[in-house]
């Protein structure tokens, strides 16, 4: 399993920002509502942080050394999975509603309400929040490598994070 790249949380932030601000032109120009997340959808990410910060620290404790029982190959798979996602979803969610704000702010002036605008700036500033914790929980599953030679005809396990490995 591949560490997630930066650079491609900053592509996907791109293109989901030009496709938000693209959206939003489209649907001011046939009078629709502007394409945001309404607030309610902050509990869901909040949700998702939370959880993925639980599993995290449970991985982190047993590679810390709090190894009462042995720690549940799967759960740790799925912990490095749902971080993955986690980072994913937050700078799709961030670009989008970046882009939205784009095209909103020469508007600013003009508008009586800025509910939408306000709601844009909360689920972005969410989406930040995911990547962050997605990086972080990333970072809590990997074990360190193995000191010591290889078990015999066996070769060392080369990986592209400098040898370490997922818990």
């Amino acid at each position: 399993m591949r560490t997630i790249r930066p650079v491609w949380l900053v592509v996907i932030a791109l293109v989901a920002g030009a496709a938000g601000w693209v959206t939003t032109q489209l649907t001011n120009r046939a009078s629709l509502p502007t394409p945001v997340l309404p607030l309610s959808s902050l509990l869901t990410m909040g949700i998702i942080v939370v959880l993925t910060l639980t599993l995290g620290v449970q991985v982190l404790r047993w590679r810390n050394g709090h190894r009462n029982k042995p720690l549940n190959a799967v759960l740790a798979a799925r912990t490095v999975v749902l971080a993955q996602a986690c980072a994913y979803a937050g700078a799709l969610l961030s670009g989008w509603h970046l882009g939205v704000l784009v095209d909103q702010l020469p508007t600013l002036a003009l508008r009586s309400n800025l509910n939408v605008i306000w709601f844009a700036l909360a689920v972005v500033g969410g989406g930040i929040i995911m990547i962050v914790v997605g990086l972080i929980v990333e970072r809590f599953c990997r074990i360190p490598p193995e000191d010591g030679p290889p078990p015999a005809g066996k070769s060392p396990k080369r990986n592209s994070s400098g040898g370490e490995e997922y818990a």
